[in-house]
């Protein structure tokens, strides 16, 4: 613990106290449940996009990207390239049904569609999926204390829910976004500062790493194998994990909460739209150092994968490196835990207690029982996050696959939602059950690979539910009022505005500016398509 050095402990003690402050002086605002859960409805929609980014680009990103591009090559970007397709789809079909109905929990809408069952099952769903990736990121985060520190990660997993704990439970919703905000920079900041300290160290310039990489067959960013036992193709990256990463952004608490408590619903969609079009810079900077760690070290195996770049840190030496390192680290590990802190708990207060338990309560009494359950899940993710701890391979990667298990079944939920005039919850639930038992089969008995789960699961969902809501209920005469068809039909017959500052309140109606992500999708492909050619 001596050699972390007293400059970096400043460094990192600091940080924890700008968050904890933060936290104490948010918290004097929260009056109520709604306040802990939506805050007042006035941060700034670039905060709430920062806070979104940090959200995802976790601590499992920081050393679990390098540690897959390290293995695999460039190719691990293909499994991020999706994201200006998976956001035009969230703000043109997702939001509006959300925004539009002032809910806190947005699983509210499965019981607007379909009934109780269906929402008690996603948001049970969500809490158990949102735990086990709270967990990795949880151990993630330990992994770097203790390697930096020599605390042992069984204690670190502690020390770090404590700290995310404290000040989620202060200040609630708005607490997360403005401690995002100030995580994301030092996330990047040290992100940045090992690139730069990386460039500075290679053996060789740039250029010439590059091509010898190149020889080797690490950067080669598109694999348009039809290998479906294979990962990271473009095909799986495109198809099947915009599918899966629509789940993320679309049917995940987490996510959403954060863009309900924007001004409009012009800011809720810009707040997304940033994910949309800085994810590719972040992720492909975080998978570049990969392969340039491979050259570094010459492919020498590590016990653990994940340390790569806390090593490089170490070895270069630079003083108060380790103490920004273990800031970023940290940084990106609780602005995913406080996230999902404050989801979980509004979910468990809205979704199972308030309905099932105290339905007329005071604000008061549910903002305690929110905080209580803040308490509760950061309690229940230390024991799966020790069980992390036991794994060796990519964290980013372990957790994709634990994900992708859970994706299917909310995906088709919300689809069937969205756009069946025929399903009903009998049908719904029968296709849920059917959906897991070929996932779970597909994973166990045969080698397609983690990311077509989703598109499996969701097709055999769907499918089955369909089959057995005519079954069991038979056709239905009309649209639901929550279908995109069933809204429209009803903005119409009302007379509303579709819009409200130029931004669609009505599902189905993509926005102008939204166009732009498919610009950017196309570009970021040809970027990468030339990438590999340009390399003498």
């Amino acid at each position: 613990m001596t050699e972390f050095g007293t400059l970096n402990w400043s460094i990192l003690l600091v940080y924890i106290l700008v968050n904890l402050y933060i936290g104490f002086l948010l918290g004097k605002k929260i009056n109520s449940a709604e306040d802990f859960f939506l805050g007042d409805r006035s941060t700034p929609w670039w905060a709430i996009g920062i806070s979104v980014l940090g959200t995802y680009v976790s601590a499992l990103t920081f050393l679990g990207a390098p540690a897959w591009a390290y293995t695999d090559g460039l190719s691990v970007i293909a499994i991020h390239l999706n994201y200006p397709l998976v956001i035009l789809l969230v703000v043109t079909f997702f939001l509006p049904f959300f925004f539009n109905s002032g809910v806190a929990s947005i699983y509210e809408y499965q019981e607007k569609r379909f009934g109780h069952t269906s929402r008690a099952i996603i948001s049970a769903i969500f809490l158990v999926s949102q735990a086990l990736t709270s967990a990795a990121v949880l151990y993630a985060t330990a992994l770097v204390l203790e390697f930096i520190t020599g605390i042992d990660v069984e204690y670190a997993i502690v020390i770090v829910t404590i700290i995310a704990l404290v000040y989620t439970a202060m200040g609630g919703i708005t607490a997360v976004i403005w401690t995002d905000v100030v995580q994301a920079t030092i996330l990047l900041l040290g992100g940045g500062i090992i690139f730069y300290a990386l460039l500075t160290q290679l053996p060789l310039s740039l250029g010439e790493t590059l091509a010898q990489l190149k020889a080797q067959g690490k950067t080669d960013p598109l694999n348009f194998s039809f290998d479906f036992s294979s990962v990271t193709t473009i095909w799986s990256g495109v198809i099947a994990m915009t599918l899966y990463h629509v789940t993320v952004y679309g049917t995940n608490q987490m996510m959403v909460q954060r863009t309900l408590a924007a001004k409009n619903i012009g800011d809720a969609k810009k707040s997304f739209m940033m994910m949309g079009f800085g994810a590719f810079f972040i992720y492909f900077m975080f998978i570049l150092l990969g392969i340039l760690f491979y050259h570094y070290y010459d492919g020498a195996r590590f016990d653990n994968g994940n340390t790569i770049i806390l090593r490089f840190a170490t070895d270069y030496g630079l003083p108060g490196l380790m103490g920004i390192i273990a800031a970023a680290v940290l940084a990106a590990s609780m602005s995913s835990l406080d996230s999902a802190f404050n989801s979980m708990a509004t979910v468990s207060t809205i979704d199972f207690y308030q309905k099932y338990f105290k339905p007329t309560a005071s604000g008061a009494h549910y903002l305690n029982v929110s905080r209580l359950f803040t308490v509760f899940w950061a309690i229940a993710i230390i024991v799966p996050a020790i069980v992390f701890s036991k794994s060796q391979g990519s964290i980013l990667e372990t957790l994709s696959k634990v994900g992708s298990y859970f994706v299917g079944a909310k995906l088709s939920m919300y689809a069937l939602g969205f756009f069946s005039k025929h399903a009903t919850e009998k049908g719904v639930l029968i296709g849920i059950v059917f959906g897991f038992a070929t996932v779970w089969y597909v994973a166990t008995q045969t080698d397609i690979a983690w990311p077509w789960f989703c598109l499996i699961g969701a097709s055999v969902n769907i499918a089955v539910s369909l089959a057995a809501s005519l079954l069991l209920d038979g056709r239905q005469a009309e649209y639901s009022a929550y279908t995109v068809k069933g809204q429209l039909d009803k903005f119409r017959r009302d007379g509303l505005a579709e819009k409200d500052g130029g931004w669609y309140l009505v599902p189905g109606r993509i926005d102008r500016p939204a166009y732009l992500l498919l610009v950017f999708f196309v570009l970021s492909l040809a970027f990468l398509f030339l990438f590999e050619r340009v390399i003498a």
